[in-house]
């Protein structure tokens, strides 16, 4: 009896040993093949090429006889709506699979994150759909953006007050 028991284990445990090693192979075949160095290269140079956007927007608003604060407000302004627009489109999508990393540039990757949350949740309504579900991406950038402001202060204020800092 004890026999059978064991031998009923270690068949057991071959068959794991087998479902794993075909579970394995399933995955291997599955994953995407990718190429670390060309999505780096995508990455970079789409990042780049958003980043060169903003400046030429600054450039154009102060061309514009706008001082140069308002000229890099106005840039935000700018790549916010093009990031949006583009979300809309289903564009800014196409180009993240593509560039990766290099779309996550922080303002409009922040814009693509939230409209892309306002239009999945918008057949809820105004209320239920955009105005809460805008907010789950929204809501933990703003609270650890002035949760991390806040800490930095008071380590900055700290080191002041202590004379460690002028």
């Amino acid at each position: 009896m004890k026999q059978e028991v064991n031998a009923a284990k270690v068949l057991g445990e071959q068959n794991s040993l087998k479902q794993k090693k075909l579970y394995g192979e399933y995955v291997k075949q599955k994953t995407p093949k990718c190429s670390w160095l060309l999505n780096m290269i995508n990455a970079f140079w789409v990042g780049g090429l958003i980043c060169v956007l903003g400046q030429i927007s600054t450039n154009i608003w102060i061309g514009l006889n706008i001082s140069e604060e308002d000229a890099k407000l106005c840039t935000v302004v700018v790549l916010v709506l093009l990031s949006v627009i583009l979300t809309g489109l289903g564009w800014y999508s196409t180009i993240a699979k593509f560039a990766g990393a290099g779309t996550v540039v922080p303002i409009t990757g922040f814009a693509n994150s939230v409209s892309s949350s306002a239009i999945e949740y918008k057949k809820e309504g105004q209320v239920f759909g955009i105005g809460c579900q805008i907010f789950k991406v929204a809501g933990p950038v703003i609270l650890y953006g002035i949760f991390s402001s806040w800490v930095l202060g008071l380590i900055y204020w700290i080191l002041k007050t202590v004379g460690f800092i002028g």
